[in-house]
């Protein structure tokens, strides 16, 4: 099993299309055709891991975090980012990150999240939107199902829990061709009346490219007709943060001694919001600030994130009560679904997959 097998496999579940476009996701260090030893899984990629990799013969860390963000204008020793590098590269491990794309997929950091917090009924908190078109192709009646297939098989089609979504309209095409030309239905320099399906399948548009190369190849016209139309909808299928509620309502202060003992931590800050008893929760693993005012719109009684900032605590005061529970700690529960995942596609192969035990949190708390 290669590196290339692992990527594809996490990226049918979080693609690289849908993550931040400033973000630098996907292999890091190192060659997609290598064959895999084992695989360590981190948040952070630092010194220490690297050493834990080299110890365990674990030849791909899978990070959350991009140990490669910004630009790197020189390799040389001494400095942090260079020198993990050179490790990696001497100890032949490579790096994959899955990061922003983790963030706004189904069933990733957020929704771990709130799954972490026993909330039911998860739900994106705000879904992404304009980046879906929808693929509009005119097909002669008997050829329907293969070019539709093709496009399914690309990507085209999903709409939250159903894929090979379609609308399909029978009517009438026409076309003449010219001399040059070399029609697979009719003749050459005469005006044909075909039998034509108006095929229309949603499409996100990281596939787009993939979906039209697909659809032309199954396609038996010489020339295609079809059309691209952008959509401005909400896509079901991604979004940022998760909402969802308690089995029963909790006070304020049970609540928070609640969070307190699900996701481990004794330190947090919280402002007062406006209810008294706690049922709907809204969470964004990691910073979420931006979400405040959609928590707020979904009557959320509590929005967990991180990072927040003093006057964001101020907007929320008597609105909602937010919680800054840390940024490692509302993301690091994502790494049991990688390996939950991970489990399944590597059974039987011999490869073992290690979570590392230390924390790469730079972050503490001192206690007086």
């Amino acid at each position: 099993m290669t590196i290339e097998n692992i990527t594809k496999y996490i990226e049918s579940w979080a693609p690289k299309g849908i993550a931040w476009e400033r973000d630098n996701v996907g292999l890091q260090v190192g060659s997609s055709q290598q064959k895999i030893k084992n695989i360590l899984l981190c948040l952070d990629v630092n010194e220490n891991v690297v050493e834990d990799a080299v110890k365990k013969k674990c030849n791909l860390i899978i990070s959350h975090h991009p140990l490669i963000f910004y630009p790197i204008k020189k390799i040389t020793a001494g400095e942090k980012t260079s020198d993990i590098i050179n490790k990696l590269i001497k100890n032949d491990i490579a790096v994959y990150s899955s990061h922003t794309n983790l963030d706004f997929t189904k069933d990733g950091v957020s929704f771990q999240l709130a799954k972490k917090l026993g909330l039911n009924s998860i739900r994106f908190l705000k879904n992404i939107s304009e980046n879906l078109s929808k693929l509009v192709v005119f097909v002669p009646v008997g050829f329907t199902e293969k070019v539709a297939e093709a496009i399914h098989n690309s990507g085209g089609g999903i709409i939250g829990e159903y894929t090979n979504c379609s609308f399909r309209l029978i009517g009438k095409g026409t076309f003449r061709g010219s001399d040059k030309s070399n029609p697979s239905i009719g003749e050459k320099g005469k005006l044909e009346f075909v039998d034509e399906v108006r095929l229309e399948i949603l499409v996100n548009n990281f596939y787009l490219p993939n979906v039209i190369t697909a659809m032309k190849s199954a396609h038996p016209y010489e020339e295609v007709a079809y059309d691209v139309y952008p959509l401005k909808n909400e896509n079901v299928n991604y979004g940022m943060g998760a909402f969802g509620e308690l089995s029963e309502e909790l006070s304020t202060k049970d609540f928070l001694n609640y969070v307190s003992k699900k996701l481990g931590i004794k330190n947090f800050r919280y402002t007062n919001g406006k209810n008294k008893k706690i049922k709907a929760v809204a969470v964004c693993g990691g910073s979420g600030s931006d979400l405040l005012g959609t928590a707020i719109y979904n009557n959320a009684d509590a929005f967990i994130t991180a990072d927040i900032k003093y006057h964001t605590f101020q907007d929320a005061e008597k609105k909602i009560l937010l919680i800054d529970a840390g940024h490692y700690e509302t993301e690091i529960f994502i790494l049991d679904e990688i390996e939950r995942r991970l489990e399944e596609l590597i059974k039987n192969s011999g490869i073992e997959i290690y979570k590392y035990k230390g924390t790469t949190n730079p972050i503490s708390f001192f206690n007086n």
